[in-house]
């Protein structure tokens, strides 16, 4: 089964995003992102995060890092190299997604365009070695 990891700072939105996953059948977990830690989040300080390790795939809002969204999608992709990622903005149009990071981008919050993205990302990812 594939793992699904769904960071976002919309306690609502990600929620949604969880069930809609669960139900098109994927194994989920779900995090508040950077802006919700109880502590320092490990990723955007260049540690190891063990859910980030234990998702076949990373669904990540683009503004769970505030600002510095497009600095953590980087950092992900330096420190998870072939990593599955799926950067989601709903309604908004964020210049650096659309510049191509290396992650599949999905624009909106239907749940089939969302599924779909997973789906694509998850197929398109560099398995580890």
């Amino acid at each position: 089964m594939v793992r699904v990891l769904v960071v976002d700072h919309d306690v609502d939105l990600a929620d949604l995003k969880v069930d809609t996953l669960r139900r098109a059948g994927f194994e989920v977990d779900q995090c508040g992102g950077p802006t919700h830690a109880r502590g320092a989040c490990p990723v955007l300080n260049g540690m190891p995060c063990w859910q980030v390790e234990w998702a076949d795939v990373l669904v990540y809002d683009v503004w769970a890092a505030g600002y510095s969204g497009e600095e953590m999608t980087k950092d992900l992709i330096e420190q998870y190299p072939g990593k599955a990622i799926v950067l989601t903005s709903p309604g908004m149009d964020v210049e650096w997604v659309q510049s191509g990071v290396g992650a599949t981008v999905s624009g909106t919050q239907a749940p089939g365009s969302l599924v779909a993205a997973v789906e694509a990302a998850y197929a398109a990812r560099t398995p580890p070695s």
